[in-house]
């Protein structure tokens, strides 16, 4: 027999989601689903929200500057990849161009540089053209401009 889902009281549903919100940065989207999840009426939606915005527990740039440098000093995401996640989660022009600012001209093309050349040494493949393209699209694949990833890969895999 399936249980009967749990349902909340306004308080009970607001003090989860201050733990929810304080555990790690969110954005209104994830917190909107949450409590969406938890059977919350529209109307009890947008109070909590009210609240955590007011309580500075949601806060978007904050979110959007933790999310952009975590993704790129972690995962060593580009910053196409980066914009496009940040455009998925409905986070504003202007809060994706603030997170941008997170990440140093500098210590992007070095993480490029050395991202590239680290797949490059796995890369086991022969023929020049093909190894051109598996470090291409594995690059792409992680949000690099693709400018900046033919420059590198015609930097690191010279014509013979």
């Amino acid at each position: 027999m399936i249980a009967p889902k749990k349902t909340y009281t306004l308080s009970e549903a607001t003090k989860k989601l201050e733990s929810y919100c304080a555990y790690q940065d969110r954005c209104h989207k994830e917190v909107q689903q949450k409590l969406q999840q938890m059977g919350m009426i529209p109307e009890a939606i947008d109070h909590i929200l009210a609240f955590l915005i007011q309580e500075n527990y949601l806060n978007e740039e904050r979110f959007a500057r933790s999310f952009a440098r975590g993704k790129f000093n972690i995962k060593k995401w580009g910053k196409n990849r980066i914009v496009n996640e940040l455009k998925q989660r409905d986070i504003s022009k202007f809060n994706i161009k603030v997170a941008l600012e997170e990440i140093t001209p500098e210590a992007y093309y070095t993480t490029l540089d050395t991202l590239a050349k680290k797949r490059l040494a796995e890369i086991r493949e022969k023929d020049i053209q093909k190894c051109r393209k598996k470090l291409a699209d594995y690059l792409l694949y992680r949000g690099w401009e693709s400018s900046l990833v033919y420059e590198k890969i015609f930097e690191l895999v010279p014509n013979k």
